[in-house]
């Protein structure tokens, strides 16, 4: 059986690519919720390190404007990356902050 969080971060995903294509009531504000269960719920602190790495670049590929000079799905993909940096971002703050409150305590 899948975990919330991994369900959390498949929703997250499929929204991020639907949102391409159509508008969904706020959306915003449901990727920034799946992306808070992605973080308390589907990152370890042995996953940490790696998950973070990961996704800020990732996030990092939104300054890649070059992208959008791809005929026909530059702009779609523009729109997905930004979807997903919605996603990413709560996700990355709380396992984050989890990552300094472990190393905090050793």
């Amino acid at each position: 059986m899948m975990s919330i969080g991994k369900i959390a971060f498949i929703a997250g995903l499929v929204i991020s690519v639907l949102l391409a294509f159509v508008a969904i009531p706020y959306a915003a504000i449901i990727l920034l919720v799946l992306g808070l269960l992605i973080g308390f719920l589907n990152v370890s602190d042995a996953e940490a390190s790696a998950f973070l790495l990961a996704a800020i670049a990732l996030i990092s590929t939104n300054a890649a404007v070059s992208i959008i000079d791809v005929p026909f799905v530059g702009g779609v993909l523009i729109v997905i990356l930004a979807n997903i940096g919605t996603l990413m971002t709560p996700a990355v703050l709380v396992v984050a902050i989890k990552s300094l409150l472990t190393t905090a305590k050793n």
